[in-house]
């Protein structure tokens, strides 16, 4: 009832404990599916790692830039997400709007997606101009060449989960994102060690299965949406060649400070890597399995942030300002307070969160292990604001608010964050923990300005009239 009834502005909740049940059944399938999505990425470092630090090595570089290309791209389609509840806010039945701000999000993904395969297949070339060893690179480069076939179908998978979501229907998300779980583990498994009588592909194995994964999970959204009578009325893919110019441009007003805040705090990330493979391979090796069990955490504040843009977008909608308060407050709320559990999991149990990616008591992986460990001991100091700073981001972006978001963003990881880890990682004895500490200044410096400025919404002028 909850799930079905969330778009509507006739019944926006006005109290918090309901906002909170609302909202809590938005972000639950989100951050499930989320977690689910991460999952299936973390199949591949599963298998990857067993082929050796190199080649894990070499695949972490790959996937930092096609990472960063897609979170960028899926950002910019994302501003769908705020028109969407926005226009369902304001009335009920706003099956046109809906419909041209899909199709024009699906348009910009195709856009998006060719500028971004062409930056993949100079990868090679990117990765030696920073300073990554000639033979690291050239593995990730092929890797690059076979991953970026993956793009459009990513990009466009979260236009749909979008639409879904807004739509009352987020399980829709978790039900295809766990299908793709079982389809990436076989896929690794058959490709990359040669089983079920496939050649034994190794590190290019896991970017085929990659790319399969996500075309299937595309045609899966299609297929349900076509399927379900309440969803298929909004005619998604019904002349898909007509412009709506208008739509087109607003998606892009919204969305390009959104993928440029998703591309300063993954660019931060992604930079850190680069800054770890100048130190050593085995830190790099140790980098990537400890951001992997950040990542897997963030997972579910980002669902909530997800939730927030939608529950505040509705309010937002409906020009109900004590209902946009509320969303806002149980989002906040929700996420940092998982973010204070994963803390104490990250403290308390290290090896066994690390377990989940690497053998802990091989010896090969020992150089590996000692790294990531004292990595999470960083990671989980700064997961309270990783969570605060995503939130924050959603109840804005509900607002309608991204050009700000984007500037805070920008000077604060890259001024903050990034210079602190150059200089702890290289002017000090830090070394990568200097690098680690640098993220965590940048998440420090971002999510108090962004609880500043969402405090300070009235006054700014944010709210609707």
């Amino acid at each position: 009832m909850l799930q079905r009834a969330a778009p509507l502005a006739a019944e926006t909740p006005q109290g918090l404990r309901t906002e909170f049940r609302a909202t809590l059944a938005l972000a639950l399938p989100l951050a499930a599916a989320n977690l689910l999505q991460m999952m299936v990425h973390a199949i591949d470092v599963i298998f990857v790692a067993r082929l050796g630090d190199a080649a894990l090595a070499a695949s972490s570089l790959g996937v930092a830039i096609f990472g960063l290309l897609l979170w960028t791209g899926s950002g910019l389609v994302g501003a769908s997400a705020p028109l969407i509840a926005a226009e369902l806010g304001r009335r009920r039945h706003a099956v046109r709007e809906v419909r041209r701000t899909v199709r024009m999000a699906l348009w910009i993904a195709v856009l998006i997606s060719l500028v971004f395969m062409g930056i993949c297949a100079a990868g090679g070339p990117i990765m030696i101009a920073t300073g990554q060893p000639a033979e690291t690179s050239a593995r990730a480069g092929d890797f690059l060449l076979i991953l970026m076939w993956g793009m459009f179908p990513m990009i466009a998978a979260t236009v749909l989960r979008v639409f879904v979501s807004a739509l009352g229907r987020p399980t829709i998300a978790t039900a295809i994102t766990f299908g793709a779980l079982f389809v990436n583990a076989i896929g690794n498994w058959a490709l990359v060690f040669g089983n079920l009588a496939m050649p034994a592909l190794g590190l290019n194995g896991s970017a085929i299965s990659s790319v399969a994964t996500s075309i299937l999970m595309l045609l899966a959204y299609v297929a349900v949406i076509q399927g379900d009578r309440r969803l298929r009325r909004y005619h998604l893919f019904g002349n898909w060649w007509r412009s709506e110019w208008s739509r087109f441009f607003d998606i892009l007003r919204i969305g390009t400070p959104i993928s440029l805040t998703i591309l300063a705090e993954a660019g931060l990330f992604t930079g850190a890597a680069f800054l770890m493979g100048r130190i050593g391979e085995a830190e790099l090796a140790g980098h990537t399995i400890a951001l992997q069990v950040a990542s897997l955490a963030f997972q579910i504040p980002f669902g909530v942030a997800q939730a927030a843009t939608i529950r505040v977008g509705l309010a937002y909608g409906a020009r109900d300002h004590r209902g946009i308060a509320h969303a806002g407050t149980a989002s906040l709320v929700l996420g940092i307070g998982f973010m204070a559990f994963t803390a104490l999991l990250m403290w308390l149990f290290p090896t066994l969160v690390l377990s989940i990616y690497v053998d802990v008591d091989a010896a090969r992986n020992a150089a590996l292990v000692g790294f990531a460990m004292q990595f999470l001991v960083v990671a989980a100091a700064f997961q309270l604001f990783d969570g605060a700073q995503a939130v924050a981001a959603g109840v804005l972006r509900g607002l309608q608010d991204t050009r700000t978001p984007m500037v805070i963003a920008i000077c604060g990881y890259w001024i903050a964050g990034y210079g602190t880890a150059i200089y702890l990682g290289f002017w000090t004895s830090l070394a990568g923990v200097g690098i680690w500490i640098g993220l965590a200044v940048g998440l420090i410096v971002v999510s108090a300005v962004l609880l500043t400025r969402w405090r300070m919404r009235a006054r700014l002028g944010l709210l609707p009239a």
